[in-house]
């Protein structure tokens, strides 16, 4: 594997599934981790409008996409998914940007191998267990009749009686394999891990190389007294926020994020 594939995916039995875009230029490469229920997929502007700078891959993290499937969704299994990605390329560190569960993936990853990472963004999630499951949309995806799923509209118009948000049934029904009318997502194992998921493992720091925290203004998942405890973890730290966007802060507000993560990159260089 190298980093400089042709927006391509590429698979094998153990290793997450990744998504390359190509790029002519020489900037660091940059590793993008989705966050729970997302993949690879929906990074897919985002990624190739940032690879005009160096090249990127996306990942779908285990139990996601076109990745394995695993018992366990711990994150110091996942950090060490993408570990494994990290040394395949044989580019040595790159910059990882990842958001919510992929933030916290990211976040161990750097903390336990700092060798591996170069500059770190989180977009929109802190270090610390959270008290709200998102177990309600587990439940809502198994009550689909997939039977009856001819088109990803067909998924929509079901979810929409069980998700308010428009933005996340079309974000949700990204994982449907409509032909195989079958969930991308290890549901089970998911649900089962749910309080890893919202938590945060014990880990020692700090990571001291560059650090963005990005987060939506709507979005209540990085508050103010969180500060003390990201900085303990990375005290090279600065902050972020995007006008008017929640917690799907790339999705709802792609433009906007892009030109902060490329600024951001650009300016710390």
């Amino acid at each position: 594997m190298d980093w400089q594939r042709n927006c391509v995916t590429c698979i094998t039995k153990d290793m997450l599934n990744v998504v390359h875009h190509i790029s002519d230029k020489t900037a660091t490469p940059l590793l993008i981790v989705h966050g729970l229920y997302g993949s690879a997929r929906n990074w897919g502007v985002i990624a190739k409008r940032l690879s005009n700078r160096g090249p990127v891959m996306a990942v779908d993290q285990r139990n996601h996409g076109q990745s394995p499937w695993f018992e366990t969704q711990s994150y110091p299994d996942m950090a060490a998914d993408l570990a494994e990605v990290i040394e395949a390329g044989g580019q040595g560190a790159v910059d990882l940007l990842g958001h919510s569960m992929g933030g916290k993936a990211a976040m161990v990853l750097a903390l336990s191998r700092p060798d591996l990472v170069a500059r770190l963004i989180v977009a929109d999630i802190a270090p610390v267990g959270y008290g709200h499951s998102q177990i309600q949309y587990i439940e809502a995806m198994r009550q689909i009749d997939l039977s009856k799923i001819e088109r990803r509209s067909d998924a929509e118009e079901q979810l929409s009686d069980l998700v308010d948000d428009k933005t996340l049934q079309s974000f949700f029904t990204q994982s449907l394999d409509i032909k195989e009318k079958k969930w991308r997502l290890n549901l089970d194992t998911l649900a089962r891990e749910m309080d890893k998921i919202i938590g945060f493992p014990e880990v020692s720091g700090p990571f001291e190389r560059p650090t963005l925290f990005v987060s939506g203004a709507a979005s209540d998942y990085v508050l103010p007294e969180h500060r003390p405890r990201i900085k303990s973890l990375f005290p090279n730290a600065s902050f972020a926020k995007i006008k008017d966007a929640g917690h799907w802060l790339h999705a709802e507000k792609p433009r906007e994020f892009e030109s902060v993560i490329r600024g951001w990159l650009d300016r710390a260089a």
